[in-house]
């Protein structure tokens, strides 16, 4: 395990070092990772740091304006791209190249951003497993494999790329960030777009955005997962009223895991199972069934793609 406070001495200096004196934009999403960089870099390079928030269309209900609340104190910058990327993964299917195109697009907007700022460097949480399941090859974080091999920026700088997440988690409790940051369950970076196996539209996007708060109001508080989620795995017959519907299937997934190499699933009650499905079918038209995914990691990963 990581030792905490020598970690955190360490990674400052090595970000003032790396940095040079010069701005730096950091992608902040509002997960622990990125939440960690932040913190560690603000401390680094006080107000030469550029946080960066960029609204993809992707996020969880209400993401962007809870951002607002929780780092309004470092002048994140917010950026509405949402039609930017819903436009470019339009009717994409493949899960590699929606990981790719998601990465490209990240940069391009960041390098926009650090052009108008004079920034030289990006600042990003990337944490080891990243690495392990990109490198590997068993998916492309948007942020290691999806990223374009140029840029424009003269470095990008990965203050806690040898972490795994509960030591992530440790290091935001010794740096006295919120509980609600240094808890908070992961979020996939390409956001939505991996919750839908298949093509991306606007509609899937917004169903399985429903669908995914659904599933953490019901088990967040009462669960403590560490991480549930609601995906969109293919369409399925059912029947609304006297109607017959092709309509979406939402699988709802829910794991414990210590630092997201292996996750086991949570056993859900049947009544909790119930209240889901009966919530996701009643206020989401579009939804024909819902079903609940037992599968551990391995041999399945925690994320659909």
């Amino acid at each position: 395990m990581v030792k905490v406070e020598k970690f955190i001495t360490e990674s400052i200096r090595r970000i003032q070092e790396e940095a040079g004196g010069e701005h730096a934009v950091i992608a902040l999403s509002g997960g622990v990772d990125s939440s960690v960089c932040a913190e560690l870099a603000s401390r680094a390079i006080g107000d030469k740091l550029i946080p960066i928030y960029v609204d993809t269309g992707l996020m969880r209900k209400g993401e962007t304006a809870r951002i607002k609340e929780i780092f309004g104190h470092l002048g994140v910058r917010i950026i509405d791209a949402g039609e930017e990327f819903i436009s470019a993964l339009a009717g994409e299917s493949d899960p590699e190249k929606k990981r790719k195109i998601i990465g490209e697009k990240f940069i391009r907007i960041f390098e926009r951003e650090a052009r108008a700022t004079g920034a030289r460097y990006l600042l990003q949480g990337t944490i080891y497993p990243d690495c392990i399941e990109s490198e590997g090859g068993i998916k492309s974080h948007h942020n290691v494999g999806g990223m374009p091999l140029s840029i424009e920026f003269s470095k990008v700088i990965e203050p806690l790329r040898e972490l795994y997440k509960d030591e992530v988690r440790d290091v935001a409790e010794a740096l006295g960030l919120p509980g609600e940051i240094a808890h908070r369950m992961p979020f996939p970076g390409p956001g939505l777009s991996v919750r839908v196996v298949g093509a991306i539209t606007r509609e899937a996007i917004e169903v399985v955005r429903e669908a995914n708060a659904i599933v953490e109001d019901v088990l967040v508080e009462k669960y403590r997962p560490w991480q549930c989620l609601a995906a969109l795995v293919g369409l399925g017959t059912g029947v609304k009223g006297d109607n017959r519907l092709h309509g979406w299937i939402v699988a709802v997934r829910a794991v414990n895991s210590r630092d997201g190499m292996t996750a086991d699933p949570i056993e859900i009650t049947w009544e909790d199972l119930a209240e889901i499905q009966g919530r996701i079918t009643s206020t989401i038209p579009a939804v024909s069934r819902v079903v609940y995914d037992i599968t551990p990691k391995p041999p399945a990963t925690i994320e659909y793609e």
